[in-house]
């Protein structure tokens, strides 16, 4: 299994936004569900997004209503949209398939300031 790669992370300010992009190659990935995770320093990766491989989205209570996750099966690609993000934000961003896997990437940091 190859390992996805995100990208679009960086350093935006409380109430801004971002969009995180992750290419997850792999044969299987239209008919698999998929996930964005996160780890803060010192934190336990959490889960923050879900989509079915029908599109159906789930979110973790924290960013319900901020953050929407989308897919494009024939790019082989999974976003994350983040509004009105806030410090507690701040994380490594990783995705995965839902359950995860597949070895982890690389991650994208997303830092917010105060």
């Amino acid at each position: 299994q190859v390992q996805p790669v995100e990208s679009g992370g960086g350093l935006v300010q409380t109430g801004g936004s971002l969009r995180l992009s992750c290419v997850a190659s792999g044969r299987t990935f239209s008919s698999s569900d998929m996930a964005w995770f996160r780890q803060a320093p010192g934190k336990e990766r959490e889960f923050v997004a879900a989509i079915t491989w029908i599109h159906t989205p789930k979110y973790a209570s924290s960013v319900k209503g901020r953050f929407t996750i989308s897919r494009d099966n024939a790019k082989n690609m999974v976003y994350l949209q983040m509004n009105s993000l806030k410090p507690e934000d701040t994380a490594v961003y990783y995705c995965n398939t839902n359950p995860p896997t597949r070895p982890w990437g690389q991650g994208t940091q997303v830092t917010v300031s105060s």
